[in-house]
Parts: C-alpha cells; sequence; structure tokens
C-alpha cells in the first residue's frame, strides 16, 4: 500500500496562493486515483478534487474554480496549486490514493494551512 506524505502547508495571507504537494512511497502512483481533501476544523472532512490515472478531473465545490490537480508519475507526487485564498480556506489539507478498482483509500497524514493577516 502506498503511502503518502503531505507538504506545502503553512501561513499565507488572505488572497495569496499556496501549492501543496503529496510524495509518495511503497508503491508507483501511476496505478492510483489520486485527491485531495480538507477538513476544516469542527466540520467533515470535505473532498476538493481527483485526478485519475487518465488524467480526468473531478472538482466539487470546495474547490471553486481556485484549485487545481496534477500529478507527476516520473517524480511519485501529487500537486495542488490553491489560489486567491480566503480565511475560510484554513484547513487540514489531505493527499489521498486509491487503486483503480479498489474502494482502499491510502491517506496522508495533511498539512495545516492557515489564512490569516
Amino acid at each position: 500500500q502506498v503511502q503518502l506524505v503531505e507538504s506545502g502547508g503553512g501561513l499565507v495571507q488572505p488572497g495569496g496562493s499556496l501549492k501543496l504537494s503529496c510524495a509518495a512511497s511503497g508503491d508507483s502512483l501511476d496505478r492510483y486515483e489520486v485527491g485531495w481533501s480538507r477538513r476544516i476544523p469542527g466540520k467533515e472532512r470535505e473532498l476538493i478534487a481527483t485526478l485519475s490515472t487518465f488524467y480526468f478531473e473531478h472538482f466539487t465545490q470546495v474547490a471553486k474554480g481556485r484549485t487545481t490537480i496534477s500529478r507527476d508519475n516520473a517524480k511519485n507526487m501529487v500537486l495542488q496549486q490553491v489560489n486567491n485564498l480566503g480565511p475560510e480556506n484554513s484547513a487540514i489539507y489531505y493527499c489521498h490514493a486509491r487503486v483503480i478498482g479498489t474502494s482502499v483509500d491510502s491517506w496522508g497524514k495533511g498539512t495545516q494551512v492557515t489564512v490569516s493577516s
């Protein structure tokens, strides 16, 4: 099963951008559907976007047109670019992956994003 480690979170000012990275080990991501979710304190975890092995993108309302998701199979990484951040986007952001044809998800431990002036 793949292991995932997120990075790139931190403190960002309102209106700013962040590029989040997710490094995978233990298996190759090229046979996984990958995605990003987030958890705002006190709320349920929300799906942001997924990217299939055929590079088909799916975005939820959480993404709201400010998010891109990409994968670098050569580096075994998943990336998320988030623009125009507001305080309401402060959350722990998680990377996840699922082998095509299964229902088993692997999750990273998350990276904290705080949007504040």
